[in-house]
């Protein structure tokens, strides 16, 4: 079972890259922000606990997505394994990760994390913006502040399965397909 975490920072391409590597790959793609959304819209057990901490403004404790996130897994034991985009972006998500996958005899296969500089990555969202209308990708000054909290509180998690050398870092910058290329030889190297 392969389980790929593909990791960087908010506009570094991880939606666009993600399913060209489920088309690769043959993988479940699945984002945190796709299982909160289905869970809480469904009124699910775990959707609803995650309800009421968002709704006073909390975050949501670890244990609910890790029980989101084992919820999809179950459902879809078939696969050949799975992309997580959005998870984990902490060491103690990581470590409950881990944790969880031992438990069905697995373990992260790689973690690729895409490098882009900041300059980009703000002119990407802007321009996500323009598109989506999503209002945190509006404002610059939000968009830096989403950056600064990336390398603070999250990146620490390409470190921590560095530890382990399973992590590769890929220049996320250039065409989509030089990007899938770069991942794809990335990738590899942990499969073969």
């Amino acid at each position: 079972m392969i389980t790929l975490i593909l990791f960087g920072p908010p506009g570094s391409g991880k939606g666009t890259q993600a399913a060209n590597l489920v088309e690769k790959y043959g993988l479940l793609h699945i984002s945190t922000g796709d299982l909160f959304r289905y869970e809480m819209k469904n009124d699910t057990p775990l959707g609803l606990k995650a309800k009421s901490y968002i709704e006073k403004g909390e975050l949501v404790p670890d244990s609910v997505t890790i029980g989101m996130l084992k919820n999809k897994m179950d459902a879809n034991k078939a696969v050949k394994g799975y992309i997580l985009d959005g998870f984990p972006r902490t060491t103690p998500q990581a470590e409950a990760l881990d944790e969880l996958l031992a438990s069905g005899r697995n373990e992260v296969t790689t973690l690729v994390a895409l490098e882009v500089a900041d300059d980009v990555l703000v002119q990407r969202l802007l321009g996500r913006a323009a598109t989506s209308g999503r209002a945190d990708d509006a404002d610059v000054d939000i968009i830096k502040n989403r950056i600064e909290v990336y390398k603070e509180q999250t990146s620490v998690v390409a470190e921590y399965y560095g530890r382990s050398e399973k992590t590769a870092y890929v220049n996320g910058v250039g065409t989509i397909e030089e990007i899938g290329n770069r991942l794809g030889e990335a990738i590899d190297t942990f499969l073969a």
